[in-house]
């Protein structure tokens, strides 16, 4: 049994910046400046003049045709972040509803590991659900306003991500990763009583890997080089 303390996280709009790529493969699919669709938008994406119904659509162009879920860009702060919460031992879980593009779901699915591989962002599960509070984590951190009230309808802690579309949820809310993690910790704090930081005998910071990676090389090059002990080196 896992006794950990889980935190689900959302991946749009909380660890990956979605309308922002989404504005650009709008315009480039529209033949546009990406300034004529605002950042400051509704949920429905009213601001930006699509007609009913066109938003699935040109989200499912964008997807398999532009590589939505692969190229775009981290929220800032969010995988050092979350390095540092997972370096205290909070269990990432990361929830996300991709799996509404009809017969897109392996692009969906390779494409959203293959980002999160390439970002270095750390987790233990990954979840493709609709239903978030079947996700059994301690605390949430969500965007979308009908995941927020569902999730707390439903007893579910739930911090909000700060977004144009979401100003209308009660907090608690965090406007980037540094008040997002502060809120993360005081929950940690109350669940176990106290924070590890950091855990023993591990590298702080997520560049870890390509760090240990590099060792790994080095040693094995090394390793290489040297003739085992005993034996000749010559052929």
């Amino acid at each position: 049994m896992n006794d950990a303390f889980v935190l689900g996280v959302d991946l749009d709009g909380v660890v990956a910046d979605h309308t922002r790529r989404f504005r650009d493969i709008l315009a480039e699919i529209r033949g546009v400046s990406p300034d004529t669709y605002p950042l400051e938008r509704s949920w429905d994406f009213g601001e930006w003049g699509l007609a009913p119904g066109e938003y699935a659509a040109l989200h499912r162009t964008a997807v398999m045709d532009y590589d939505l879920f692969r190229t775009m860009d981290p929220i800032q702060g969010a995988t050092d972040a979350l390095w540092r919460l997972s370096d205290a031992g909070v269990w990432i879980r990361i929830i996300t509803h991709r799996l509404y593009v009809n017969w897109g779901h392996e692009k969906a699915v390779g494409d959203t590991a293959a980002w999160l591989d390439l970002h270095r962002v750390p987790y233990r599960d990954l979840c493709f659900l609709g239903a978030k509070p079947e996700a059994q984590a301690d605390v949430y951190v969500d965007d979308a306003p009908h995941n927020v009230e569902e999730l707390r309808a439903r007893g579910n802690e739930t911090i909000v991500f700060d977004q144009p579309y979401n100003r209308r949820c009660d907090g608690p809310r965090a406007h980037d990763w540094a008040e997002a993690e502060e809120l993360v910790h005081e929950r940690v704090a109350r669940h176990a009583g106290r924070v590890e930081l950091q855990l023993p005998g591990i590298d702080a910071g997520s560049d870890r890997l390509p760090r240990h990676q590099g060792h790994l090389s080095q040693t094995s090059a090394t390793a290489r080089r040297t003739p085992l002990s005993g034996l000749d080196s010559d052929p």
